[in-house]
């Protein structure tokens, strides 16, 4: 690789974590004035970085472009294959994987046990009802509260068994039981017979890619057999997020007790008895 394209590339890290004007980005790349304004001018020939009035740089439009391109052509299907796979033979169930479009949520893959003695009707492509359905709560409890409200709002509710949500505000209570604990369940909701959960798929920032589920039919396992597998699933989905670019955040170390405010004792000179 050419210096000068390393450099530009340093220049850009260096303007994306704050050195903003030729005089600081000179100094810390150790190159003359020049040398770097020369570089800068290509890149805000490009859209890469933007110049100010005041002449300080910052990050411009084109570098954006090319991440948001990155993040829509992030295959998320083809990046959780693998550990998927892994998941269904742990598990020995079926495993879907969803997509969300902001309002619609589409079964984009469907992994089953090679000797499933029971096949579901779910099919690559057809929709996951937001009401009724893991995967559906798991990615209505990911809006932000306004657009989750909104949502709920504007969704239809057909009864599909006796266990299935039917108003707004108890879809709303149950995403927001979601939100907090991380993962999602469909007690025979959805169909009579299968109890599924399902957890998300993070890529960068956090932004929810896909949702991942495990479907089991109530003649193979009970339901609270179906939950006792959130730990697997959360730890597949954990590795695909990973490998899709999702980056968590370090834990943040708990703040020390504070040392008591005890005051020492003062010694006191010991009185003599009086002799009788």
């Amino acid at each position: 690789m050419s210096q000068s394209l390393l450099r530009a590339i340093a220049l850009l890290e260096r303007v994306a974590a704050g050195t903003a004007t030729l005089g600081e980005l000179a100094e810390a790349e150790g190159v003359h004035k020049s040398t770097v304004l020369r570089l800068l001018r290509v890149l805000e020939d490009s859209g890469y970085v933007q110049r100010t009035d005041d002449f300080r740089y910052s990050l411009g439009p084109g570098l954006f472009r090319l991440a948001q391109q990155a993040l829509d052509d992030i295959d998320v299907r083809a990046l959780a294959a693998p550990r998927l796979r892994r998941l269904r033979d742990e598990v020995g169930q079926t495993v879907h994987v969803a997509a969300f479009d902001g309002r619609t949520a589409t079964y984009v893959d469907k992994l089953e046990p090679r000797d499933a003695a029971v096949r579901m009707a779910s099919r690559i492509g057809s929709p996951a009802a937001l009401h009724c359905t893991a995967v559906g709560k798991v990615f209505l409890a990911a809006l932000p509260l306004p657009e989750r409200e909104a949502l709920a709002d504007a969704l239809d509710y057909p009864r599909l068994t006796p266990n299935t949500l039917t108003s707004p505000r108890e879809l709303l209570a149950a995403a927001a039981e979601v939100a907090e604990r991380g993962w999602a369940y469909d007690d025979a909701e959805n169909e009579t017979f299968i109890n599924c959960v399902g957890a998300p798929v993070l890529g960068p920032g956090g932004r929810v890619l896909a949702a991942v589920s495990i479907s089991v039919p109530d003649v193979l396992l009970p339901r609270d057999a179906v939950h006792d597998l959130v730990p697997q699933l959360l730890s597949a989905t954990r590795e695909v997020s990973r490998a899709c670019g999702y980056l968590p955040a370090p834990p943040t170390e708990p703040e020390p007790d504070p040392e008591p405010d005890i005051k020492p004792e003062t010694e006191t000179e010991p009185t003599e008895e009086p002799v009788p």
